[in-house]
């Protein structure tokens, strides 16, 4: 791998219970965050292409790691997102070329599908900071059930001279979703939006 990482954290939430009613199944949401030191902190670069082989070889490795968090096959997730935050020397294009041109790909491999877009945030910060990774249904964007987000954090990172990159997954959309919209029973995933 050619990203230099300095920790990866794994963070699996399960809710059981949503003011006073029971959640059956749970519904379960993963995140693997990597650490990584930003080869391009503290300068201007015109070519962000290691970053972008980064983000592919990251949407691999976080993907899988999310997945198997949960215990089950990738194909069993329902919904997904990404995000990034850069350390205070960083630029919010370094965590674009992770999150855009080429992280999406190797995450549809391992989730067996991904006809939607996949939900992202980026923003720069440091160390402590929370990373909102917005969520929705892999592969139709319309189901209102799994418009969602995972709140992360690792309490040393990022620092400034670091990017903080995250994938997550769930088995399932929110607990006890009731605004109507497609359901999942109804999703064709041909497009992306239904």
């Amino acid at each position: 791998m050619s990203a230099i990482i300095r920790k990866i954290v794994t963070v699996v939430e399960e809710t059981r219970l949503e003011m006073g009613q029971t959640v059956t199944p749970p519904t379960r949401r993963a995140a693997a965050i990597a650490v990584i030191e930003n080869p391009f902190a503290g300068r201007y670069v015109e070519d962000l292409s290691p970053l972008i082989a980064i983000g592919e070889e990251l949407g691999e490795l976080l993907s899988k790691k999310a997945v198997a968090a949960l215990g089950i096959d990738g194909a069993k997730a329902q919904s997904y997102g990404k995000a990034a935050a850069v350390g205070e020397n960083g630029e919010l294009e370094h965590a674009a070329a992770i999150l855009h041109p080429k992280m999406g790909a190797p995450v549809r491999q391992v989730l067996g599908k991904g006809a939607a877009l996949i939900p992202s945030s980026k923003k720069r910060s440091g160390p402590g900071t929370t990373l909102d990774i917005p969520l929705g249904h892999k592969d139709a964007a319309f189901v209102r059930s799994h418009f969602d987000g995972m709140e992360v954090m690792i309490n040393d990172a990022p620092r400034a001279n670091e990017i903080m990159v995250a994938v997550a997954v769930t088995d399932s959309g929110r607990p006890l979703p009731r605004v109507g919209g497609l359901t999942v029973a109804e999703v064709k995933g041909e497009d992306g939006l239904r």
